[in-house]
């Protein structure tokens, strides 16, 4: 026996390394990275309506900034630079 979706549930998954959200909800659901409020949301009428809910979903995907940002890259050591002597 299933239970019925009444409110909002919320569960949280890696995907590699980076911490997701996943919310769903009576309309859809939503996907976005741990501790944002904005991500990839699609209805579920979307979802099953055919080649309507590819295109929904292919559009969101572009639009939405789902993907963690690249680590910063550590500097390197100090330049150094021969003095050049002085005529």
């Amino acid at each position: 026996m299933t239970t019925k979706l009444d409110g909002e549930l919320k569960r949280e998954f890696l995907i590699g390394r980076t911490p997701y959200t996943v919310t769903l909800t009576p309309a859809g659901f939503t996907l976005a990275l741990k501790g944002r409020r904005k991500g990839l949301s699609i209805a579920w009428a979307d979802l099953v309506s055919g080649e309507a809910a590819l295109a929904t979903a292919l559009n969101a995907s572009l639009v939405a900034n789902i993907q963690p940002k690249a680590a910063p890259q550590k500097p390197g050591p100090p330049k150094v630079y021969a003095r050049q002597k002085a005529k």
